[in-house]
């Protein structure tokens, strides 16, 4: 049995002000994606300026930020958050949800490609691949906060969270880090290093996203206000991926027999 490491919250305090460990991964995040974008960019290929990638990047932040605060908010916690609206700020505390910070995501590059003359599709392949290890990121913070662990377990690697009881349970933060983040970056960095159809790689991103999480999901202990939604077993997070798997494998299937079809 291994008793998670019991680290502050807050990794700078001077007076009032405290900076959170949660918040700097979110700052890692989007510093590793600028800087794999750029380095992207500066490809003969890849049809990109490197000073281009900071603005992709604020923009993609702000989808994150508004999307995944609001998508919590309306997705898992409507009625507590009517309760206590000015809580909806307290974003240091974590409740985030990756579903709504995707969608945030897709609307604000929809709205930077109209900015920037590209297409749609240009600009949610080129950015795709820059976001799994943004996730491996926000994942160790949710580690470090000792949120969203996982069930009880009797594996040998199980741990005991002090917000999670006397019992170990599934890292499960660290199951996601690894397949949400590392394993989704290799993939989609080695998928998107030669030349695909146009959604090709956004729709590999939101398969294997949607893949993973409804997997994990089986060893994440589910909010404790939401419960098991069906069958003993079914989580909110699995409901939200599914319509992910079935876009992705439709959105692949599609796109690879456009390309087909466009070249005979």
């Amino acid at each position: 049995m291994i008793y998670a490491p019991v680290i502050d919250p807050v990794a700078i305090g001077i007076g009032p002000l405290k900076i959170h460990w949660y918040g700097l991964t979110y700052v890692a995040a989007f510093v590793s994606a600028w800087a794999l974008g750029v380095w992207r960019a500066r490809r003969p290929d890849s049809g990109w300026e490197p000073e281009e990638v900071g603005d992709l990047i604020l923009t993609g932040a702000f989808g994150v930020i508004l999307g995944g605060r609001i998508g919590y908010v309306l997705l898992y916690k409507p009625v507590y958050f009517l309760q206590h609206p000015l809580e909806i700020f307290y974003v240091w505390q974590g409740g985030m949800s990756f579903h709504g910070g995707f969608l945030g995501v897709v609307i604000a590059m929809w709205w930077f490609a109209r900015k920037t003359d590209r297409s749609w599709a240009a600009v949610l392949d080129f950015q795709a691949p820059l976001v799994p290890l943004g996730i491996a990121s926000v994942r160790l913070g949710n580690f470090i906060n000792q949120e969203l662990w996982g069930r009880v377990t009797d594996v040998p690697w199980g741990m005991v969270f002090r917000t999670g009881g006397p019992l170990p349970r599934h890292p499960s933060q660290l199951y996601e880090m690894a397949l949400e983040g590392l394993v989704m970056f290799a993939v989609l960095w080695w998928f998107s290093s030669r030349a695909r159809p146009p959604l090709a790689v956004s729709a590999l991103f939101v398969l294997l996203y949607g893949c993973f999480r409804f997997f994990i999901e089986c060893y994440r202990q589910p909010d404790a206000h939401l419960g098991y939604l069906a069958f003993g077993w079914l989580t909110m997070g699995q409901v939200y991926s599914i319509p992910m798997i079935l876009v992705g494998v439709g959105v692949l299937v599609w796109t690879y027999r456009y390309a087909r079809r466009a070249a005979s």
